[in-house]
């Protein structure tokens, strides 16, 4: 950690932290990818993770809800938190922290299902509603707060692959939504969409920030300028500086940092 990341560290710490990372390492086999990255994520607001391809933005996004589980040769070391609940301890069941901190990942990914089924999926799975009534009740609610229910409820029935892709990857937040999570996750959501259907998603996570917690891995400086209010720069597995959006888009205080906002890499 640099003296930048490490003092920013501890200004937030009297903040709202509804997940901290402190001390992350992560290693794949004998490479480290991850080093002694210190967090916090602020309750009900948007931290965009940015840096160059490889520098940890998505191997740190993984661990939050511990996606890194499935990759034998990886190894997590460190302290991650959610609510002060440490989400790497072994009585604590991942399938159940996945429904808490949900994942919207880069290429849209609906199942070959209805798009009611793709909604109702993990409701039923883990037992959140029991009559057909409930169901449509959650299926409705979560397309209204992925802003899709407009453009679908006359086609529930319909495959969820037969949408867009823009209107995918809304079904696949509100396959997120639909479970209750109290984080949402999203790497890269709009790399694969046009600008049309990313303009949407940028909407949309900003309507989505007054319930949520959301964490996003973006490849775009000008998305996390847009959509965010607190921006974490990685290079080389580092955390090299956290702030405010705007101090870090405008005064960043690392010299890596300034580089990289400005293009000199990347």
């Amino acid at each position: 950690m640099t003296e930048t990341a490490s003092s920013a560290s501890k200004i937030t710490s009297t903040m709202t932290g509804k997940m901290t990372g402190r001390g992350v390492n992560v290693f794949y086999g004998d490479k480290q990818a991850l080093i002694d990255v210190d967090l916090e994520i602020l309750d009900r607001e948007v931290t965009a993770l940015i840096g160059p391809s490889g520098c940890g933005k998505s191997t740190f996004l993984r661990c939050l809800n511990r996606m890194n589980d499935s990759i034998e040769i990886c190894r997590v070391v460190g302290d991650i938190r959610l609510d002060d609940e440490d989400i790497y301890a072994p009585e604590l069941d991942p399938v159940l922290l996945r429904a808490r901190v949900g994942m919207v990942f880069q290429k849209p990914n609906p199942f070959p299902k209805s798009i009611y089924d793709n909604v109702a999926y993990g409701p039923r799975i883990h037992g959140l509603a029991n009559t057909r009534a409930e169901f449509d009740q959650i299926v409705e609610t979560s397309l209204e707060k992925a802003g899709l229910w407009g453009e679908v409820k006359d086609r529930l029935s319909e495959p969820g692959t037969g949408l867009s892709g823009g209107q995918q990857q809304r079904l696949c937040i509100a396959r997120a939504i639909a479970v209750d999570p109290e984080v949402i996750l999203m790497d890269e959501p709009c790399s694969a969409l046009d600008p049309i259907a990313t303009a949407r998603i940028e909407e949309l996570i900003d309507e989505l920030r007054e319930n949520y917690t959301i964490v996003i891995v973006t490849h775009s400086m000008q998305q996390a300028a847009r959509v965010s209010q607190r921006t974490a720069f990685f290079h080389l597995g580092e955390l090299v500086e956290v702030g405010d959006t705007e101090q870090i888009f405008t005064t960043p205080r690392e010299e890596r940092t300034q580089g990289y906002i400005t293009g000199r890499f990347g």
